[in-house]
């Protein structure tokens, strides 16, 4: 599960002071029929479906507009997880799958639904500037939350990407989130419903955003 939002804060506190930099992660669709076969012996045929889906997903829709995009990968993987937090799955606290993890177990967190739309939406063609993944505080929960947000343009009030609330909405319109700081494989900001906020640091400085990028780049060897 994600940590509290005492610790968000503590987190900024320390990005803000200065870390090192990294490189951006990038998502790679290059699944071969052995990775598949792999994946169905150790789960089930099912989870082998989920992932061809998945590649069938980007494969046919690179020409929508982005709007298009956005709600058919919300769609997406709103329907092919199931929420399920990381200690039942991963026996973690806290654990950032890929997305082939993701849709291999059938089921994720928060998280989980965020990262594997931000990397579908790149695949897709999605200027990655218009993506973010957002920490918020979810008000009637009244837990820390995450979700994805995507802005039209720096000024925009941008639209979110949810698991909790599968509507694809205008920030301004979920009263029920209060948006805390978000990421992109290029940076960190502090956030704001309107705008893309203040830059403070680079992503790479998430040690399991870190962990997620190098079991990315490790999968389909």
């Amino acid at each position: 599960m994600i940590v509290r939002l005492l610790r968000q804060t503590m987190f900024i506190s320390l990005v803000m002071a200065g870390l090192t930099l990294s490189l951006p992660l990038i998502a790679e669709l290059n699944i071969s029929q052995t990775l598949l076969a792999k994946i169905e012996a150790q789960y089930n045929r099912f989870a082998r479906q989920r992932i061809e889906s998945w590649q069938t997903l980007v494969a046919e829709n690179k020409n929508l507009t982005d709007l298009e995009k956005l709600d058919v990968v919300n769609n997406f993987f709103n329907t092919n997880l199931l929420f399920m937090n990381d200690i039942n799955l991963w026996q973690k606290e806290d654990y950032w799958a890929t997305p082939i993890e993701a849709l291999s177990i059938g089921a994720g967190d928060c998280e989980d639904y965020s990262i594997a739309k931000y990397f579908t939406l790149k695949e897709l063609g999605v200027d990655e500037e218009r993506l973010r993944i957002t920490y918020v505080k979810a008000v009637e929960l009244d837990q820390a939350h995450m979700v994805l947000t995507y802005f039209e343009s720096k000024r925009s009030i941008p639209l979110v990407l949810d698991n909790i609330d599968t509507e694809i909405k205008l920030a301004t319109n979920r009263k029920d989130l209060v948006p805390v700081y978000s990421f992109n494989g290029a940076g960190l900001w502090l956030a704001k419903s309107r705008g893309t906020g203040k830059r403070v640091g680079n992503a790479s400085r998430l040690s399991l955003w870190e962990e997620l990028g190098n079991r990315m780049q490790h999968e389909s060897e």
